[in-house]
């Protein structure tokens, strides 16, 4: 394995990673994987707790997928999009119209998430200047949202820690408004018991810039690079409201939280409202392909529908939009989701996995939450349970815990100072068994270096 780690910081620049940190944590080279475990060259074993970054939603080389993949291969492998398509993606879209949520009907497909929001940001404000109003060119975010990397995706979302040294580049007049932070309630209230209060932030910033903006962009119900913040139904059933009050277009960010993440198929289904785009990629393809697809109600398709000459066509393209194996994927993923009753599969798992580490952590001194929706589970570090004090930032306490998971077998990368668990969505009680296990001696690893800290 060495002597891959080495030809590997020899060539490769890895994403989200200060590369100084591999001399002491070199990378680690996977030859092989199966459902949820990974293996490496040297034939360790490690369980992907995380779905590789939330994509793999039915385990690792699942059999079905593998062979639809396989199966298109051998039939068309890529075609451009424009003025050509074929059976895999129409397909992909009829599949999809009859499960998305009431209202969605247009299919726009890229080829990865930041690529589908800023598709969705560019209708958006295409859509009204269309539609007569040129005026409505901002865009409302939560604060501590993510919504990708690219300038545009970066523009409307609110975490520093990618965002900070491009604000020169970004759109300068996007509107930040304080979100819900259920664990550290502001009113005092529980996810259980409010009326969600917080939302008097987006009334406010509505009715001072609500004329001008263009649309509303969120992860429903989890802001996930927030540290898996989460938040009850209630709040996107009256941003919905506001929304149409207002004119303005409601945007779900459901890269990650879409096709089962949540418990139901996707996180606006909880609130039994819709959006009037969605951005969908990650599970899509069960993680097998990089393809996105922004979906839109049929009233913002029907804005840009003319002769070509007035130019109200889209002028938004990806080489690989459509592309046939991506859209084999996720039909086998969809298939596999309906036919082996995945969802309620899982739901059935996330029971026992949220009761499993609520006996083993919940009365830890160090664990200020364990919050659950659908499979996953989010684990709050706090200093303090009573003040719910986080750990300074310069400890990097979730890395260091991050660092023993890995030495024990399990992928567990933190948040800050919330580690979770997001693993597919087949795994079983005997893996989950073990991941708790070894989360456990990895904390106890960590945690028991810092003697103020009582375990």
């Amino acid at each position: 394995m060495k002597d891959w780690a080495k030809k590997d910081l020899e060539l490769i620049w890895h994403p989200c990673s200060q590369m100084k940190d591999y001399e002491t944590l070199p990378p680690i080279v996977i030859d092989h994987a199966n459902g949820c475990y990974l293996y490496d060259v040297d034939g360790k074993e490690y369980i992907d707790i995380i779905s590789s970054w939330w994509c793999n939603l039915l385990g690792h080389c699942h059999p079905k997928v593998n062979e639809a993949i396989k199966h298109q291969l051998d039939t068309l492998e890529h075609v451009i999009f424009a003025n050509f398509s074929h059976r895999p993606a129409i397909t992909l879209a009829e599949r999809l119209k009859e499960v998305v949520p009431e209202g969605l009907t247009r299919f726009h497909f890229s080829d990865n998430g930041s690529g589908a929001v800023e598709c969705a940001l560019k209708m958006a404000f295409q859509y009204h200047y269309q539609t007569g109003h040129p005026e409505r060119q901002k865009f409302l975010c939560l604060s501590e949202s993510y919504h990708g990397e690219t300038i545009g995706a970066l523009s409307v979302g609110s975490m520093d820690l990618f965002a900070e040294i491009y604000k020169p580049m970004l759109m300068d007049q996007t509107v930040h408004t304080q979100g819900p932070d259920c664990y550290r309630c502001a009113y005092g209230k529980t996810r259980e018991t409010c009326s969600c209060e917080c939302f008097e932030h987006m009334e406010k910033d509505f009715a001072e810039h609500g004329s001008t903006l263009a649309a509303v962009i969120v992860e429903p119900l989890i802001q996930g690079c927030a540290g898996m913040k989460m938040y009850p139904p209630e709040y996107l059933r009256k941003l919905r409201e506001l929304c149409d009050r207002y004119g303005v277009l409601l945007i779900a960010d459901e890269i990650a939280t879409g096709f089962g993440r949540t418990g139901k198929l996707f996180a606006f289904d909880h609130a039994g409202v819709s959006p009037d785009i969605m951005t969908v990629s990650k599970a899509l393809t069960g993680g097998y392909m990089p393809m996105s697809i922004t979906v839109v109600a049929e009233k913002i398709y029907q804005a840009f529908y003319d002769d070509y000459h007035t130019m109200k066509a889209f002028m938004h393209s990806h080489t690989y939009s459509g592309n046939p194996l991506g859209c084999a994927a996720a039909l086998a993923v969809l298939d596999t989701l309906r036919d082996e009753h995945i969802l309620e599969k899982a739901e059935e798992m996330g029971n026992y996995l949220h009761d499993a580490l609520v006996e083993v952590l919940g009365n830890h001194p160090n664990v200020g939450e364990i919050r659950r929706m659908g499979l996953i589970n989010a684990i709050e570090l706090v200093t303090n349970k009573e003040t719910k004090e986080g750990f300074d930032g310069s400890l990097r306490m979730g890395y260091q815990i991050y660092k023993k998971a890995l030495d024990r077998g399990l992928l567990l990368r933190p948040l800050g100072n919330v580690i979770y668990f997001n693993p597919p969505l087949t795994i079983d009680k005997e893996t989950i068994d073990i991941a708790i296990e070894r989360t456990v001696q990895a904390m106890a690893d960590v945690l028991s270096l810092y003697s103020k800290i009582k375990i």
